[in-house]
Order: C-alpha cells, then sequence, then structure tokens
C-alpha cells in the first residue's frame, strides 16, 4: 500500500498532511478511550507489541511493487481483533514511520498519505464490527463469514484510498487507470488470506485464555461489548 515517490508530488502532497491530521486526531481520541477504560500501561504494552509486528509486516513478510503501489500483508483485522482499534492504530502508525526511517527514507515526503490509507479503513473497520459483531460475542469467537468481512472492508479501504491518491496525483489517464487496476485486483488476493490467518491467531488466543486480564490484549478479545 505504500504509493510509489512521484505518484503524489508538489502542491498536491499537502492534502496529504490535512488527512494524516486529521486521521491522528482519531486515533488519538481512541487511545484516551482506551487509557479511560483499560488504564495507560495496558495501551503502552499493546501499541509496543503492534509497532513491532507492523515493522516485521513490512520488512520480513513478502511484498511486491504492483502499479502505483506495493502489496503488502498487513493483517490489519488481526491486529484490531486481538489488540484493539487503539494500539492497532498506534502500531500502524509508528511502525511504518520506523520501516520509512530505517529501511526505506525515500517513502517518508509519502508518510502522511500512507499514514493515510492505513488507517482510515481501520478505524471504518472498527465502525463495521460493532454493526455485525454482536455485543455479547467475543472477539475469539468470531465466524469466518465476519472475519472476511473485516478483512474485506479493510483491505478495500485500502484499496479506494490508493486509487484516490494516485487519481489525484496523476490524473485518469489509461497507463494510470491500468496501473490502478493492477494494484488493486493484486491487492484483494488478500482477503482470500487474512481471514484464514485471522481465525488461527484466534484459535491461539482461546489457549492463551489465563492471560485475558494481563493487558496484553483488548478486552473485547475473551468478553462481551460491556
Amino acid at each position: 500500500m505504500h504509493i510509489e515517490p512521484g505518484v503524489v508530488d508538489g502542491a498536491k502532497i499537502a492534502l496529504s498532511y490535512a488527512t494524516a491530521t486529521g486521521t491522528v486526531g482519531v486515533a488519538g481520541k481512541m487511545a484516551v478511550d482506551t487509557i479511560k477504560r483499560d488504564g495507560l500501561g495496558s495501551l503502552l504494552v499493546r501499541s509496543v507489541i503492534t509497532t513491532l509486528l507492523v515493522f516485521v509486516f513490512f520488512e520480513v513478510l513478502p511484498h511486491h511493487p504492483v502499479g502505483v503501489s506495493e502489496v503488502h500483508l498487513i493483517l490489519g483485522s488481526t491486529l484490531f481483533l486481538i489488540f484493539g482499534a487503539a494500539p492497532a492504530a498506534i502500531g500502524l502508525a509508528l511502525g511504518l514511520l520506523l520501516q520509512g526511517v530505517f529501511f526505506a527514507p525515500f517513502d517518508l515526503p509519502q508518510y502522511g498519505i500512507n499514514l493515510t490509507t492505513l488507517l482510515v479503513p481501520l478505524f471504518a473497520m472498527a465502525a463495521l464490527a460493532r454493526k455485525i459483531i454482536p455485543a455479547k460475542t467475543a472477539y475469539k469467537d468470531v465466524s469466518y463469514l465476519q472475519a472476511l468481512a473485516l478483512s474485506t472492508s479493510y483491505q478495500g479501504g485500502i484499496v479506494c484510498w490508493v486509487a484516490f491518491w494516485a487519481f489525484y496525483g496523476q490524473g485518469f489517464g489509461a497507463a494510470n487507470i491500468a496501473h490502478v487496476a493492477s494494484f488493486g485486483a493484486a491487492y484483494m488476493t488478500v482477503v482470500l488470506v487474512e481471514p484464514l490467518i485471522d481465525l488461527a491467531v484466534l484459535a491461539i488466543a482461546k489457549s492463551l485464555y489465563r492471560f485475558r486480564d494481563s493487558g496484553l490484549f483488548d478486552r473485547r478479545l475473551y468478553g462481551s461489548a460491556h
């Protein structure tokens, strides 16, 4: 989902500063709510874990340039189900930043673009989860179809944002449309894999029930929404 350098440049990149600022504001509100509910220590621990995981996802797992961006296995829905929305957002933001600082400094000018592309779909997925997963259902017990819906919404959101940035930056020429289409087709194949990973990780989480009150995981992983 990394927008290639030069796709959005010049004065146009200023829009990403505004979208990223708004995105950080929403993530900050989520973080404050999480601190009120679970405590600062729990948020910090989960955020460190998600940051390290995201860094591994970006640098270790296979990723390939396709069209206007790169196809990554980000596992956004997995992070959300296990650690919660705020730690997932913080981990995505910091993991992306660490990757840029240490391995891909050429991506740093596009940080606001990529941050928006990663986090806004996460916020939408969190809203969808509240609608499709009953309040009494712990996340460890979600079905394949529920996991598929979450993954599809997240990956679909990323594709939509990449398409927006590409068309905003380069217009609607035939070549650009083809590049966006090839990226979208390749990226949505992740949807076939991520729900299975979600269910596998959640199955492992069931065996870790003794840690339900440790602060390492989101409370909803083992309990209801109330």
